[in-house]
């Protein structure tokens, strides 16, 4: 009987598993074959033999490629005219301005990849809205507008704008499609409009199309609105001007601050501003080459001056910011008054170079797209089109793009001098930039390292089950190693520095009347300054003594917060700054290159001390949007060099435009550098 009963026990089961167990398979055969399943790039692909150009469409990332040489065709033995060299040009007026580099070739653009950042010349033939339930980043173009072999050859592929409309909200991803086309008889976009369902764009006598899908599909309770675009000429009817009009690009922005470089926004917004809620979002779009200014090649004055701003912890958010701890009154639109802020400053100061120390957003969820972030984040500068650098914090990279993408935005912001570095490092944004002599010679006379210091080491399961951040990173050996090879590199020059005044050997030699022939010189490497965000463990140590007073060498505002080093250290002031000195030679005094560091992080720590000879300077919070202290006025440093770059002073200048701790670091003044054996 028991027999019985398991033999029926079991033949139920057989029936009820078999069925679901097919069941399964054929659905993961499904899911397999449709969503995860991805071709194998051949080489065909890699090649991507252009449907629509005579040449091979090169997959070459024109944004992550070291700056281009110029190819010297005549004898490399003889020698070469330096640039600027006459009476009316400035050997930096002669550097090329083109915003791209000029050994490209723009007609061997991608069209079938959304490369917003490239500048694109070619223009677009269709737009179409889709919606997708399940993302791109999972499925791929599997949602793409419908389209045959034929459309394909003659209109272009579609392109997904890899931007989703309902990314605050909304039922489905909703994404922009575009086709962009290189051939001469297919009319092209010239035009965009937003409008309500119940109207169309005037003139009605236009050729303008409406996408059929809304906008704003997918979101509750929105009245739908649609996009419309205008076909206008093809391009063999187009004259130069109508060429330069042409719409190349689309793209969306989230928030309510200005679009990149380079483009408009469609009006009204697809998703209104709900304060605390949404963020508003707008279809943006880029007619012609935008062309991007750059920034000429850092120099000294023609009196030896060069003046750096630093710009310490913006904290900038997708929103226009929200303000914190100040006596501001009222405060709102914290990013906005920020800018303002630093615009003043920037008129005030009048800065050859500004460098961002990091945090220039503020993650902890709300810079959760970053590239809305960074179209305005330097917009002080670019506005006044001051040379600027950056440099990674530990918030930076908390929510969306990585460093590495992040970098290659700010790249292709106006005035940029923003490099990658090394890729086989710890970091993204390891490198430097030098500041040369106004005069023809070209000398270098000040070198500026810029390190990536990390975002926050390994984390611990805590008792939730989550891992979470417990410690801030720090620089690591192979990037101490990288400083010392860089600081290798460095020429000694004879210094102090005296400018060549005379143009060529056939012209009469003058001087400077007020130059006065020095008394001491010596053949050591150039001043050098040093910027990443964390700050060291030892700008938390013992501080050097003044000989001359007695005081000790502390300047400035501390201990109003805790220590914002790391915990653990590869040794890069011991091992890396204090290794690589000015000199080699045995009366070289073992005085350090890098004469100081600046860092950001600590928002009301704001003092500079030398440790070993080393100045360890902190920026100060700059921006309403970062923490702060009642009291504690929003402040920027700066950092003034001159002869030439023998003499290096500090001082901070306060959103009351008070002038704070100017004291000479370095230089005639400054205090004597410890004694060697």
């Amino acid at each position: 009987m028991a027999a019985f009963s398991f033999s029926r026990v079991g033949r139920s089961m057989r029936g009820i598993l078999l069925p679901t167990a097919a069941v399964i398979g054929f659905s993961c055969l499904l899911t397999y074959f449709f969503i995860l399943y991805q071709p194998t790039v051949g080489p065909g692909i890699a090649q991507r033999l252009g449907w629509q150009a005579w040449d091979a469409v090169a997959t070459v990332d024109y944004f992550d490629k070291e700056p281009s040489r110029p190819t010297v065709t005549s004898d490399p033995e003889e020698p070469q005219p330096i640039p600027g060299n006459d009476d009316e040009t400035d050997w930096w007026e002669t550097t090329s301005n083109q915003p791209w580099d000029t050994t490209d070739d723009i007609e061997s653009y991608p069209l079938d990849v959304w490369a917003p950042l490239l500048p694109h010349d070619t223009g677009l033939s269709e737009i179409a809205i889709t919606r997708c339930m399940m993302p791109p980043s999972l499925v791929g173009d599997l949602c793409a507008p419908p389209t045959t072999v034929e459309q394909d050859a003659i209109k272009g592929n579609w392109v997904r704008v890899d931007r989703d409309l309902n990314k605050q909200a909304g039922l489905w991803t909703l994404n922009i499609y575009y086709r962009r086309t290189r051939r001469l008889d297919i009319p092209l976009i010239t035009d965009l409009r937003l409008l309500p369902a119940n109207e169309i764009p005037e003139p009605v006598t236009d050729p303008w199309v409406k996408v059929d899908l809304s906008i704003r599909d997918g979101i509750m309770r929105a009245e739908p609105m649609y996009l419309w675009y205008l076909q206008g000429k093809t391009m063999n009817e187009m004259n130069a001007e109508e060429k330069a009009n042409l719409i190349t690009e689309v793209d969306v922005l989230f928030g309510e601050d200005r679009p990149w470089y380079g483009f408009k926004k469609v009006e009204p917004a697809v998703t209104l501003e709900k304060e605390g809620q949404l963020e508003s979002v707008y279809v943006t779009y880029r007619r012609g080459v935008q062309s991007v200014p750059r920034a000429h090649p850092l120099h000294f004055s023609r009196d030896g001056k060069f003046k750096i701003l630093q710009v310490a912890d913006l904290h900038f958010s997708v929103s226009r910011g929200v303000c914190r701890e100040t006596d501001l009154d009222p405060c709102v639109n914290s990013d906005n008054l920020t800018n303002t802020l630093l615009g003043h400053v920037l008129d005030e100061e009048k800065p050859d170079l500004v460098v961002f120390s990091g945090d220039q957003l503020n993650g902890q969820g709300t810079s959760w797209d970053p590239k809305s972030v960074l179209a305005k984040f330097a917009a002080a500068a670019t506005d006044r089109k001051i040379p600027w650098a950056a440099i990674f914090g530990n918030h930076d990279e908390e929510n969306g793009d990585v460093k590495q993408e992040q970098l290659r935005m700010m790249k292709a912001l106006p005035y940029s001098m923003v490099q990658r570095g090394p890729k086989d490092i710890h970091g993204v944004g390891n490198y430097v930039l030098d500041v040369k002599s106004a005069d023809a010679s070209m000398t270098s006379l000040l070198t500026l390292y810029f390190l990536d210091s990390g975002s926050y080491s390994s984390g611990y399961l805590d008792w939730l089950g989550y891992f979470f951040p417990t410690e801030y990173d720090w620089i690591h050996e192979d990037q101490i190693n990288w400083f010392l090879q860089e600081s290798s590199k460095i020429q000694p020059i004879e210094r102090p520095f005296t400018p060549d005044t005379g143009k060529d050997f056939g012209s009469i030699w003058t001087r400077q009347a007020d130059q006065i022939t020095p008394t001491t010189r010596k053949l050591a490497k150039p001043n050098a300054m040093m910027f990443f965000h964390i700050p060291l463990q030892e700008s938390y140590g013992t501080v050097d003594m003044d000989t001359r007073t007695g005081q000790l060498l502390d300047i400035g505002l501390h201990d109003l917060e805790e220590s914002g080093a790391a915990k653990k250290s590869d040794g890069m002031f011991d091992k890396g700054l204090k290794k690589a000195l000015e000199s080699g030679h045995v009366t070289g005094g073992g005085i350090p290159e890098v004469k100081v560091v600046a860092n950001g992080h600590c928002h009301i720590t704001e003092d500079c001390k030398r440790v070993k000879d080393i100045w360890l300077c902190f920026g100060g919070g700059g921006s309403y949007s970062g923490y702060g202290k009642i009291g504690f006025d929003r402040r920027f440093r700066i950092y003034e060099i001159s002869d030439y770059g023998e003499t290096i002073r500090t001082y901070k200048r306060t959103e009351k435009d008070e002038i704070l701790n100017s004291y000479i670091l370095a230089g005639p003044g400054a205090p004597l550098f410890n004694p060697r054996s």
